[in-house]
């Protein structure tokens, strides 16, 4: 494609994260050939307010199972992977795309991509092999060199074909409290899987990169801006706060799990979209990722008191400890992320605005109870 049909095309895909950004160019940063007429390109994007994405795309687009299938065979080494089986991709996937081989490996096409570790390839590495039942296993993954540094283009998993992801299990009704103490279990295991592998450390309550936030949401959110100051003395409060810090999920939410006939999984651990790689991989409290899944539990219409409770209790049973007895943190993250959540409805679902707008009223007024 020229330049021209790139920034028609880019736009109508699920994944492309510049809608609200005007393009000034497209151009080819690699090309790498798969086979003759077969080629995964970078492309950088650049914006007129200077920002640069960088997109992996499959030229022809419409050849993305055969892609994927080239891949699988190149990453055929430790583990017979069914590159010939039958290939469909996932529609439902907004962030990457991923392709599903036989019902048995799924193979997930990294879309925007940068240099330096890739955090999903990197965590699943680690909960594969310390034999976490809550992540599918890491079967292989493919990167190549840019400018020096590994850039991540896809990775395969073992494939659970029976399961549910949490938020149609949660919109469907079918998310008491029995599941979501195991939820709960299952989030904590990980958690204590990746402290064990990495560690722990002391820190700060990240109030900067929360404030941050706050200034750019209310640029763009006049409705934001009435609560900016509460929000500010909310932050304040938090300044300085200790806090135990290790690699998590970084964007935990019911999206980003699933529900097996056995157990609960975890999935995409590449860190809040968006983010810069370096950030996506800095430590971080526990506490994140579990108001990450408290407001998604909002989102759904699921009761916090209860549902969220339960979640609470598993998580507490399984770790010895109690996410509750650190109320202002937890509440302080929780409003980080529904400030994060209206930026995002602002500008892909005005009609949902409502929702995380709602959730910082409240958490604002829960500070003062």
């Amino acid at each position: 494609m020229a330049n021209p049909e790139w920034t028609q095309w880019l736009p109508r895909q699920r994944w492309y994260a510049g809608r609200d950004r005007v393009v000034s160019a497209v151009q080819p940063h690699v090309v790498v050939a798969l086979r003759d007429g077969l080629n995964l390109t970078l492309l950088d994007v650049a914006y007129t307010d200077g920002s640069v994405d960088r997109y992996q795309v499959v030229v022809p687009p419409e050849s993305e199972p055969e892609a994927a299938r080239q891949l699988l065979e190149l990453m055929e080494t430790a583990a017979a992977l069914p590159a010939s089986a039958p290939a469909r991709i996932i529609g439902s996937e907004q962030s990457n795309t991923s392709v599903v081989f036989g019902e048995q490996v799924i193979l997930k096409l990294f879309r925007r991509v940068g240099g330096g570790v890739n955090p999903d390839i990197e965590l699943n590495q680690v909960l594969s092999a310390a034999g976490d039942a809550h992540v599918a296993r890491l079967l292989g993954s493919f990167e190549i060199t840019v400018e020096g540094q590994p850039c991540a283009l896809a990775m395969a998993s073992e494939y659970n074909a029976d399961a549910v992801d949490g938020w149609t299990v949660a919109t469907a009704g079918d998310l008491d409290r029995e599941q979501a103490y195991r939820l709960g279990e299952a989030v904590a295991s990980v958690h204590a899987d990746l402290a064990a592998a990495f560690g722990t450390s002391h820190a700060t309550m990240p109030v900067d990169r929360m404030r941050q936030r706050l200034a750019a949401a209310v640029t763009h959110i006049p409705q934001l801006a009435a609560y900016a100051t509460a929000i500010e003395n909310r932050y304040a409060a938090l300044a300085g706060e200790p806090i135990t810090v290790q690699r998590v999920h970084g964007d935990l939410h019911l999206g980003q799990v699933l529900r097996t006939p056995h157990r609960w999984m975890l999935i995409d651990f590449e860190g809040e979209p968006g983010a810069p790689a370096a950030q996506r991989r800095t430590p971080d409290s526990p506490l994140r990722d579990i108001a990450g899944m408290l407001r998604s539990f909002s989102y759904a219409g699921i009761d916090e008191v209860l549902v969220g409770g339960a979640f609470c209790d598993g998580y507490r049973y399984r770790s010895g400890t109690d996410p509750r007895e650190y109320a202002a943190v937890l509440t302080g993250y929780q409003l980080d992320k529904a400030v994060y959540e209206a930026t995002y409805e602002a500008r892909h679902r005005p009609d949902w605005l409502h929702i995380p707008m709602k959730a910082v009223a409240r958490l604002v007024g829960d500070y003062g109870s």
